[in-house]
């Protein structure tokens, strides 16, 4: 659970944190004026990405309630985390990196919404199945008979002698 709580604060300080080490990698580890082009495209599109990928895990109600991400987020979005790391450090595995910090942000994304439609799910559902609980505990489903003997919740037949029946006719012109 502390390895979850603690990857759920990372994710947004991430967003932030992974393009400033793109252009940190840039400048320590050297690219050409073509790196400069690439970087500048590059580095909002990651920080959008992230931020996005964070914020469809923040609005998960299961995380939301447990103040810890799943390991499923741990395990999709730590990599693609990782092979971000990876292209921050331009050596000869750096379109590597990038090609797999590509697929991986798609994996991440889908994987996120997956869980909060999933999640979502569980929730209608668990709030439909209350619902039908207390509406049978109040029409009186759940119980035994009335005093008269029929089930709880039917209503009598037209014709019972148990009350009045006031007819009411209207004339419109």
């Amino acid at each position: 659970m502390l390895i979850r709580r603690a990857f759920l604060r990372w994710l947004v300080a991430a967003a932030v944190v992974l393009p400033i080490w793109l252009g940190i990698g840039w400048a320590i580890f050297g690219g050409g004026g073509w790196g400069t082009l690439g970087l500048v495209i590059v580095v909002p599109v990651a920080f959008i990405a992230l931020a996005i990928v964070a914020l469809l895990v923040w609005i998960r109600p299961t995380v939301r309630a447990r103040r810890a991400s799943s390991w499923t987020d741990v395990a999709v979005v730590g990599a693609w985390h990782a092979s971000i790391v990876g292209v921050g450090f331009y050596g000869e595995g750096g379109a590597f990196f990038g090609v797999i910090a590509i697929l991986l942000a798609v994996a991440a994304f889908w994987s996120a919404v997956w869980q909060l439609v999933r999640d979502g799910a569980r929730r209608v559902q668990a709030t439909m199945s209350e619902f039908e609980r207390l509406a049978a505990q109040q029409t009186g489903q759940s119980q035994g008979p009335d005093a008269a003997g029929r089930p709880r919740g039917q209503r009598p037949p037209f014709g019972d002698d148990e009350g009045d029946v006031i007819i009411v006719r209207e004339v419109r012109d």
